[in-house]
C-alpha cells in the first residue's frame, strides 16, 4: 500500500471504483480491463495495483458501494415512516431498487468468480456491506410488520434476496435477445425493475 493519508487512499479507491462504474455503463464485464479503468483515472494504471490486485476486486468494491447506498435508502424508509401498509412498503422497496441499477446489474454476474478472485480482506469488507443490507431489510420488517413471526421474516429474506439476482436480466433485454425469443416462440412480457419488485414484495407479504 502506498504511503499517504487514509483520506488519500480512500479517495483513490473511490476514483478507481467510479471509473469502473462509468465504463460499465457502456461496456461489459469481459470488455473492461484494469488498463481501461486506468485510462480514465488521474494517476498511472500501475498505481491501481496498490489498491486492487484484480479486476474482480474492483467490481466487488463497486458492488459493496452499491449495497452501502441501498442500506442508506433502507434506513431512510425507516426514518421517514412510522407505519406502512404492504402496498406502501412494496412501493418504497421497488423505488429504492429502481435507483440501484448497478447493484442489480452486478448481482446478475457470476459471484463465485468475483469473490474467488478477490483477497480475503476485500471479501470481508463486501460481506459486511451485504450483511448490513440483510439487517436493514429485517429492521424494516420488524418496524412495519411486527405481527410477522421470526420464521416469516426469515422466509421473506431468503426468498427476496435470491430473487434480486434475477431482476436485471429479466428487466433489461437486448434487441438480439428479443429477436431470439420471438423466433423461439417465447411469450415474453416486459416488466420494469419497479413493477417486478413491487409485485414480488406484495406477493411475499400478502
Amino acid at each position: 500500500m502506498p504511503k499517504g493519508s487514509k483520506e488519500l487512499t480512500a479517495a483513490r479507491k473511490d476514483e478507481i471504483i467510479s471509473a469502473c462504474a462509468e465504463l460499465y455503463k457502456t461496456m461489459s464485464f469481459k470488455e473492461i480491463t484494469i488498463k481501461e479503468i486506468g485510462n480514465i483515472t488521474t494517476f498511472t494504471r500501475t498505481s491501481i495495483y496498490n489498491y486492487f490486485q484484480t479486476k474482480e476486486e474492483i467490481f466487488l468494491a463497486l458492488l459493496q458501494r452499491e449495497y452501502e447506498l441501498w442500506v442508506v435508502d433502507l434506513k431512510r424508509i425507516q426514518n421517514e415512516n412510522e407505519k406502512m401498509t404492504v402496498s406502501e412498503f412494496a412501493n418504497a422497496i421497488a423505488k429504492s431498487l429502481e435507483e440501484r441499477k448497478n447493484l442489480l446489474k452486478i448481482m446478475s454476474m457470476n459471484h463465485y468468480d468475483m469473490e474467488e478472485n478477490s483477497r480475503i480482506e476485500r471479501l470481508i469488507d463486501f460481506k459486511i456491506a451485504y450483511g448490513q443490507s440483510l439487517a436493514e431489510v429485517r429492521n424494516c420488517l420488524d418496524m412495519f410488520f411486527p405481527e410477522m413471526t421470526i420464521q416469516e421474516k426469515q422466509d421473506f429474506i431468503y426468498s427476496f434476496f435470491p430473487f434480486m439476482f434475477g431482476i436485471y436480466p429479466y428487466t433489461v433485454v437486448t434487441e438480439k435477445q428479443k429477436e431470439a425469443m420471438k423466433q423461439a416462440g417465447v411469450n415474453y412480457v416486459y416488466m420494469s425493475v419497479y413493477e417486478i419488485t413491487y409485485a414480488e414484495v406484495r406477493k411475499l407479504l400478502d
